[in-house]
């Protein structure tokens, strides 16, 4: 649906109504801003760019200016902040004449785009108002992207700006920057601009560019432990706190990490999928996907044992019994001296 709404807006196929919803703030931001830079000149949307605000503002405040003819220009574009009225939210002290906006919606003015931008997981089916809306609107659910979905927007959002990316390249970014888009955007744009128009994104350019999030380090880190590489896992402990990282965030992170492993490798020995598994915990299919890798080449446990060591750490850090960066440094040490576990077991 968002690859036929896009692909419109460049073609200039405008729908007089959007409805822009879901639990992905920046796939509503974006579709917003093509619409904005395929519909209005830059010297046009001083005059004929307007943004409302239901939270602040009537809604029939913003439904008169789409119904005024517009300057020096073909068409107007109104944007309706938070429609909280096609929620199960409570009615707010601002009062709303929604009998104006089901006549709007059944007749929007012809020189007018009226996007109605709703950052919210769902809306109230139930309501006659939001059922109109549904009906004569296009429609943008912006709900987080699969693993390929995440792929795909990442390489069309390369081409969006003139230059090609390797498979390897976008492999290494996702596991660099996260699955956050508002991240991954910043990253983009930058190794856009490295790579110069008609140029091509590689992993070398990502490797050099992208730090690494706390996360992907603890990642590294946990795979040294799994290889049994102590010297590689105590460097990348080092590195961590040369970058100002609190050993008690390390610890942190990593205990957050075993968990992670524990439930992945748990969940998939009882039969569930990779996507089953990240509905179930609530975290990105890409990342269960790299949990998955790593956990198997822990045994059950292990894991259950460096949960539990990683908890009485963190209790003896904070009640001062040791020291913070002494703590994660032992833990690190016996972690080295188990033997390999073998793959599955």
């Amino acid at each position: 649906m968002l690859e036929r709404v896009w692909g419109n807006i460049e073609k200039r196929r405008f729908s007089p109504l959007y409805l822009l919803y879901g639990s992905e703030p920046f796939l509503l931001v974006e579709t917003y801003e093509r619409l904005v830079k395929a519909a209005l000149g830059d010297e046009e949307r001083e005059w004929n760019l307007a943004v409302y605000d239901c939270e602040e503002t009537p809604v029939q405040a913003a439904l008169e200016e789409a119904e005024t003819v517009p300057f020096f220009g073909e068409r107007r574009v109104i944007l309706i902040k938070h429609p909280y009225f096609f929620t199960a939210e409570k009615e707010k002290e601002i009062e709303h004449d929604l009998t104006k906006v089901e006549a709007y919606l059944k007749a929007p003015a012809p020189f007018s785009i009226v996007v109605f931008f709703a950052p919210y997981d769902k809306l109230d089916e139930r309501k006659k108002i939001t059922k109109l809306a549904k009906e004569h609107s296009e429609v943008v659910v912006a709900a987080p992207l699969a693993e390929a979905e995440l792929r795909a927007w990442v390489r069309r959002r390369f081409e969006h700006q003139g230059v090609s990316v390797s498979d390897e390249a976008i492999e290494l970014l996702l596991r660099r920057a996260g699955t956050q888009l508002a991240v991954l955007a910043n990253e983009m744009d930058k190794l856009a601009l490295f790579a110069g128009p008609g140029g091509t994104v590689e992993a070398a350019a990502v490797e050099q560019l992208v730090a690494r999030t706390p996360e992907e380090n603890v990642f590294v880190l946990v795979e040294q432990v799994a290889k049994r590489d102590i010297p590689a896992a105590l460097q990348t402990f080092y590195d961590l706190l040369e970058n100002n990282e609190e050993p008690i965030k390390i610890l942190a992170l990593l205990a957050g990490h075993f968990r992670l492993l524990a439930q992945v490798k748990w969940l998939s020995e009882a039969g569930y999928g990779q996507t089953q598994i990240a509905s179930v915990l609530k975290v990105h299919p890409f990342r269960v996907k790299l949990a998955l890798g790593q956990a198997s080449r822990f045994s059950d446990t292990e894991l259950t044992e460096a949960i539990d060591q990683l908890a009485a750490a963190d209790y003896e850090v904070k009640s001062g019994a040791m020291d913070r960066r002494l703590a994660v440094e032992l833990l690190l040490m016996r972690w080295g001296a188990r033997p390999a576990a073998k793959r599955g077991s």
